[in-house]
């Protein structure tokens, strides 16, 4: 009797859905942000068993609980560690890690810059709320110069950690913002993210109603945010404002911004290139400045081998030369000592 082949049922937001109760506070973007990604899962192919959502500590990092994947809630600052084990342990799987600028950033920074500098095929989306929330409110790795928090009552006198920059620097191979109130173009860069076969990372800002609310207000509030963000487009001229009437360019090694009229046509406008380390970190140093937009979106991607591949290779290249081992034997061939 030849058997019935049937088709997988497709998947919607809901079977991505856990039954645990989500416990964040009212208002918070960890909401937002956790809807697009439950949104975005059916359509990315993958069934829901080869899915898995790493965490470590801080309010971001109970997302593993609201997903119906398969989930592991680390410690604080662990969270890339463990998602290089399991995603070498089982290069199939699609394994997403959850973090924050002070569990990312802070305490984990040292493994968050390996793990981009190795290239794994792996995605990080690192929520940024330039505060510690659960902790309650002290300042983190992202605060801004002068910052008055509990733990810094004069105000912070540390600079901050420049996210896409620090990729950069690390060598990431995707580096990308968005932000938690804007859903489609969120829901676009985590769709990017995935697709790429490398280290993504993407930065999120996100807002902690409790401890900082309002950090993003500018680049949020409907009355201002066309002056003050540049949404980054491969190929596309870099151009913002309200009436689209402003843009970015270069001028010598520096980037300038420019009034569009009569005098300045879209032509002296820079084009965007994600695939420019250069432009990107010239891009990445306005995440400060005054007088310029925040660029959000793609800052730059870039296709290398990955760590896991270059791994699985030279494990077979071992077996070819060496055959398949033997771990019995391994323990009692050479020179071994008694204490």
């Amino acid at each position: 009797m030849n058997e019935v082949k049937t088709k997988p049922a497709a998947l919607s937001k809901k079977d991505f859905i856990s039954n645990q109760e989500v416990r964040w506070c009212p208002g918070c973007g960890d909401y937002a942000i956790l809807s697009q990604v439950q949104k975005i899962m059916p359509e990315l192919g993958v069934p829901r068993e080869n899915i898995v959502v790493i965490s470590g500590i801080g309010c971001s990092s109970r997302f593993p609980y609201y997903m119906n994947t398969y989930g592991f809630h680390g410690i604080h600052g662990r969270a890339t560690a463990l998602a290089s084990g399991v995603k070498l342990t089982n290069p199939e799987l699609s394994v997403w890690v959850i973090t924050g600028d002070g569990d990312g950033l802070a305490i984990g920074g040292n493994h968050m810059i390996h793990l981009l500098r190795r290239n794994l095929d792996i995605n990080i989306l690192l929520f940024n709320n330039e505060i510690y929330g659960l902790t309650k409110g002290q300042y983190s790795p992202t605060s801004e110069l002068g910052k008055v928090t509990k733990s810094s009552p004069f105000g912070s006198i540390d600079y901050p950690f420049n996210p896409p920059q620090l990729a950069l620097g690390a060598a990431g191979t995707f580096i990308a913002r968005g932000i938690d109130r804007e859903q489609k173009h969120l829901q676009g860069l985590l769709k990017h993210a995935h697709t790429h076969t490398g280290t993504a990372f993407v930065e999120i800002y996100q807002n902690c109603l409790i401890f900082n609310n309002g950090v993003f207000s500018h680049l949020t509030e409907k009355e201002v945010k066309a002056e003050n963000v540049l949404v980054l487009e491969h190929g596309k001229p870099m151009i913002f404002g309200k009436n689209e009437d402003k843009g970015l360019r270069l001028n010598g090694s520096h980037l300038e911004v420019i009034q569009l009229d009569g005098k300045t046509s879209h032509d002296h406008v820079l084009i965007h290139d994600e695939t420019n380390k250069i432009q990107a970190l010239l891009l990445s140093e306005l995440t400060y400045l005054k007088d310029f937009p925040t660029p959000i979106g793609v800052f730059y991607h870039q296709d290398v081998e990955t760590y896991d591949h270059m791994m699985i290779k030279q494990i077979d290249y071992a077996k070819e030369q060496k055959g398949e081992g033997n771990i019995e034997a391994l323990f009692h061939e050479g020179y071994t000592w008694t204490v």
